[in-house]
């Protein structure tokens, strides 16, 4: 009698897997609709821009001499010559910044995560970074001026753009980092800690390595923001034409200050050589962070945790 009951209930119950009604796959329909649409909305202005970008500045991009020479043997308006001075002014200035802010950066995140979570130094520290992340760049290059060149007497230089370009930079690297580290189960670290591991191995040999792959590409993102700032060229440093390796003194080239020194010498009408130089260098910098962050996706691949 107990059987037959049960196999009557079993057979009374609703089946596990139901169809699925005609309102649920209209709900469904047209929410991926709407994503989709979302995603269209927001590549649009991205696809546009690249498309502008590739169009206008691929007529000086494929000759040898836009990345051999500078602009100092010719005139404003002759054509010729190539924008190596600005690329190695660009680079040099983003070295010197990446050189200064990535330690700084990852030694504050690694302060935030590990030794002081809910201090007081910590909340302070935390609300200085977003303090910090929301100053525009050209507050960070005046107060560069008024401290190194004004209170210091030190000349306009690529080393003082790269000491606004650390202001900007820093609060970047803090937070892709703290993230990062924060991901970082709890369980590797215990598991370190019970093996009598002291902490600051436990965060260099276990805590580090796992985060690592997150904190290159946190860097790369925040590198690339930095690049293209143009307010700190404008007011520490001067443009000049010819290549400059000294970044410690004189004036020093980079692709965002030489956009705007051809746009204020130099016509801009379509086919004249200020345009053709002002989407050529757009397009040149465009080129050096897509090949940054290409050589940082491939470190980030060859440093993160291997899975079997």
């Amino acid at each position: 009698m107990t059987s037959t009951l049960s196999e009557t209930e079993r057979l009374a119950s609703p089946p596990a897997f139901q169809q699925v009604s005609t309102g649920r796959k209209a709900k469904n329909a047209l929410a991926t609709v709407l994503v989709w649409l979302s995603f269209l909305i927001a590549v649009a202005p991205l696809v546009w821009v690249l498309y502008t970008v590739i169009a206008n500045g691929i007529k000086r991009i494929p000759y040898t001499n836009w990345w051999s020479q500078d602009f100092g043997s010719v005139l404003s308006d002759e054509v010729g010559g190539g924008v190596l001075h600005a690329i190695i002014g660009t680079l040099e200035q983003g070295l010197m910044c990446a050189i200064i802010s990535v330690p700084l950066g990852l030694l504050v995140a690694i302060y935030l995560v590990e030794y002081g979570r809910d201090t007081r130094l910590a909340k302070v520290t935390t609300f200085m970074v977003d303090i910090l992340s929301g100053v525009p760049s050209i507050v960070a290059a005046l107060f560069i001026y008024a401290l190194w060149i004004t209170t210091f007497g030190l000349p306009r230089s690529g080393f003082a753009v790269s000491l606004a370009l650390v202001l900007l930079m820093i609060p970047v690297v803090v937070r892709s980092a703290e993230e990062m580290l924060r991901i970082v189960p709890d369980d590797l670290r215990e598991a370190s800690y019970a093996l009598g591991v002291p902490k600051w191995k436990t965060i260099m040999k276990i805590v580090l390595p796992t985060a690592m792959s997150g904190i290159i590409s946190g860097v790369m993102m925040a590198l690339a923001r930095v690049m293209g700032e143009t307010a700190p060229l404008l007011v520490l440093v001067g443009y000049s034409a010819y290549v400059n390796w000294d970044l410690f003194g004189d004036n020093q080239a980079s692709l965002p200050l030489l956009m705007n020194t051809e746009r204020a010498t130099n016509s801009m009408e379509p086919g004249s050589v200020g345009f053709d130089r002002i989407w050529g260098a757009a397009l040149t910098l465009v080129i050096i962070i897509a090949l940054i962050n290409l050589i940082a996706t491939v470190v980030s691949r060859l440093v993160a945790p291997k899975k079997k």
